[in-house]
């Protein structure tokens, strides 16, 4: 059978071109360490690494978001913590001044207290975050929780415009989210009330002290209750994050097992690649020395 010089040419030059591509393939592999530089390397590996690369990115995101709503959740718990600790000292001060053997200057000594504590409790609502939005307005983070905007004690505070008790829910999760706020009900009619109770104190009236006492334990009640509510959500926070670092983890693996370079097996291919060559190379080299005239 004849075979065209032509012919023989392309099907030489075919060889040599597949050989070095192969070789360049794996000498790219293992220069890298992936076995898959390209979908068509494994297209089932690669799209089961596209997808291990979406969940991932999605989890290094709900990981961000799991660490700052810790650390406002747990600002959240430490103010209002601060606020039980005044209206204790509070309580303190109601259980002496229902006693009735107190005289008007121990009253009026209680009504400086109270005072003090009522300010306390009005500057604590109104705490902000470090981007300077009030903790407790809900969405209305610009406003002001309770604003002094009277002058007649037991009338002087009145709720900012526009505050609400609507969460500020953070995704921590697939399809999972948690609110980032907590509201303290009825803080201003409580505050008003307290106002009002100082100014009778001051007088030497101790008629009001039972019903702040009732008052008092109410709001402890409330905020009792949002403490253990803010404890409740971080306690999901570290469940969720130890399920995405497990997942995170597991991913990686999978797709180090996807796509890490088998170097033996790499080895074997870059030998037989690099004889395919040599040996293309010879045969090359050698078939077009000949000649018709070699026969003669």
């Amino acid at each position: 059978m004849r075979i065209a010089s032509n012919q023989y040419h392309q099907t030489m030059s075919s060889a040599l071109q597949a050989a070095n591509t192969g070789l360049s393939t794996v000498m790219q592999q293992m220069a890298s360490g992936q076995r898959v530089m390209k979908p068509s390397d494994d297209t089932i590996a690669t799209i089961r690494l596209a997808r291990m690369a979406r969940e991932g990115a999605a989890l290094h995101q709900y990981r961000d978001n799991i660490s700052g709503l810790r650390t406002r959740l747990q600002t959240n718990e430490v103010t209002l913590d601060g606020m039980k600790q005044d209206l204790l000292l509070a309580r303190d001060l109601m259980v002496w001044a229902a006693d009735g053997t107190n005289t008007s200057a121990d009253l009026q000594a209680m009504s400086g207290s109270l005072a003090a504590l009522r300010d306390s409790l009005f500057f604590t609502i109104n705490s902000k975050n470090a981007e300077g939005r009030y903790l407790f307005s809900g969405t209305a983070t610009m406003v002001p929780t309770v604003e002094l905007t009277g002058v007649v004690p037991g009338a002087r505070y009145s709720s900012g415009v526009g505050i609400n008790t609507v969460t500020q829910d953070v995704a921590v999760g697939d399809g999972v989210s948690l609110a980032a706020n907590v509201s303290v009900a009825g803080i201003t009619a409580f505050l008003n009330q307290l106002d009002d109770t100082v100014a009778k104190l001051g007088a030497g009236n101790a008629s009001t002290a039972s019903a702040q006492l009732s008052g008092i334990d109410q709001m402890l009640s409330t905020i009792a209750g949002q403490i253990g509510a803010l404890g409740g959500r971080q306690t999901v926070l570290q469940t969720l994050e130890d399920n995405h670092d497990a997942v995170t983890l597991s991913n990686q693996q999978a797709s180090i097992s996807l796509g890490q370079l088998d170097y033996g097996e790499a080895a074997v291919r870059l030998n037989s690649y690099t004889q395919a060559v040599q040996a293309t190379q010879k045969a090359y080299a050698r078939v077009s020395s000949l000649s018709l005239f070699d026969a003669l």
